[in-house]
């Protein structure tokens, strides 16, 4: 009896992390479509430097990034999603239901949607409209360095033998560390992205950067 326990503790059922291949690659695809094609075969450091005035396709290019970062974003997080909500398990589309990944998505995808229809509005609402190409032109530098530290970060998390409980606390650390420095670049970046007004940065900062991620996490974790 003894023996048989202790076989039964040692089954392992492998874990098949296919999904997480495909999408990883799917997303360097478009980073090298982007680069290769939208960016007409710039380099990385041409693409991170360029100016406001001499780059071209900025909004395909902010696109793409928007969407390997939701991805990526959403691959991390999925594994530590403690439930889906019953209202989202029961819908069904074609036979097919949301797991944790898809839920995940959903989430954040409405979340950036959301956030981003706000913030160009937003813009338009106090007449600084012309700023908002400019905001989402420096905005996708940032994110194309963050999605491939969430790529390295999704790699590390499936591929590597860590304590996926302990690393949940670094990962909030490193968000939370990324969201300082983010609203930090915004607010002294070169490009005067932000509005003019100090009571316009403070709105911009309170309503459209820390109470959507503070609705996202209580959505993804409550």
């Amino acid at each position: 009896m003894p023996l048989s326990q202790n076989i039964t503790n040692h089954i392992r059922i492998p874990e098949n992390n296919d999904w997480v291949v495909f999408i990883l690659l799917g997303c360097i695809f478009l980073y090298l479509f982007m680069m290769n094609i939208v960016e007409r075969e710039a380099n990385l450091k041409d693409f991170l430097l360029q100016k406001y005035f001499d780059a071209s396709n900025n909004l395909p290019s902010w696109v793409i990034t928007s969407c390997v970062t939701t991805l990526s974003l959403a691959v991390l997080v999925s594994q530590y999603i403690p439930i889906v909500p019953k209202f989202i398990a029961d819908l069904e589309v074609f036979g097919y239901q949301l797991n944790k990944f898809g839920f995940s998505l959903l989430a954040i995808v409405f979340f950036y949607f959301t956030k981003t229809s706000l913030g160009f509005l937003f813009y338009q609402s106090i007449g600084d409209g012309k700023k908002w190409s400019i905001f989402y032109f420096t905005s996708t530098k940032f994110y194309f360095i963050l999605s491939f530290l969430l790529i390295i970060l999704c790699v590390t998390h499936y591929y590597f033998p860590i304590d996926r409980n302990k690393m949940f606390l670094y990962y909030l650390y490193f968000f939370v560390f990324v969201f300082i420095f983010k609203i930090f670049f915004y607010l002294f970046h070169k490009n005067n992205i932000l509005p003019e007004k100090w009571y316009y940065k403070f709105l911009y900062i309170c309503t459209l950067q820390i109470t959507p991620l503070l609705l996202l996490w209580k959505l993804l974790f409550f």
